[in-house]
C-alpha cells in the first residue's frame, strides 16, 4: 500500500503543470533552429524568431549566413548562447558611420578599434548596454545563437 501511495505521488509530481512564469527550451529544440531558420533567411542572410517577451527581457534565436551590421544598444544588454556554427564577434571600439535605426538603437557598417573574439557552439557571451558589437561570419559559414535581450533601464 505504501509503495502504491509513493508511486501515485511521484506520478502526480511528474505530470504536474509547470509553475507560472517557467519556460524551458531544451537543447535539441534550440539546435533545431539552425535548419528551421536557414529556410527563412532574408536578403541580409539573416533570420530570427522571438521565443518570448517578458517585459524587462526577451528571448530570441538568430541564424546568420553573413556578417551583420555593427550594433549599439543604448538601453539593452545582450546575452548570446551559441548553438551552432562560428563567427568572429567584434566588441568595443566605435561604430563607423552611426545611424539611429530605432529608439535607443544605433547601427553602422563596421566597428573601428574593437576587439575580435572567435565564438562557437556552447559559448556564452554577455555584451553590456552601450557596448558596440558586430558578428562577422566568414563566406560559406553560418552561426545560430539564442539571444536574451535584457533591459538595462
Amino acid at each position: 500500500m505504501r509503495s502504491l501511495a509513493l508511486f501515485a505521488l511521484c506520478a502526480a509530481i511528474l505530470t504536474a503543470a509547470d509553475p507560472a512564469g517557467f519556460v524551458m527550451w531544451k537543447g535539441p529544440e534550440l539546435r533545431g533552429f539552425e535548419q528551421k531558420l536557414a529556410l527563412k533567411v532574408d536578403q541580409k542572410k539573416m533570420a530570427s524568431e522571438t521565443l518570448a517577451n517578458y517585459g524587462n527581457h526577451s528571448v530570441m534565436v538568430l541564424h546568420r549566413e553573413a556578417s551583420g551590421e555593427a550594433e549599439f544598444h543604448e538601453t539593452q544588454a545582450d546575452l548570446f548562447i551559441v548553438q551552432s556554427g562560428e563567427a568572429t564577434l567584434i566588441v568595443g571600439g566605435t561604430v563607423v558611420e552611426p545611424r539611429t535605426t530605432a529608439p535607443h538603437e544605433i547601427r553602422g557598417p563596421s566597428i573601428r578599434d574593437g576587439v575580435s573574439k572567435r565564438i562557437g557552439p556552447g559559448d556564452v557571451v554577455h555584451i553590456a548596454a552601450k557596448t558596440p558589437h558586430q558578428l562577422v561570419v566568414a563566406d560559406g559559414q553560418q552561426v545560430t545563437y539564442a539571444v536574451v535581450k535584457i533591459n538595462a533601464e
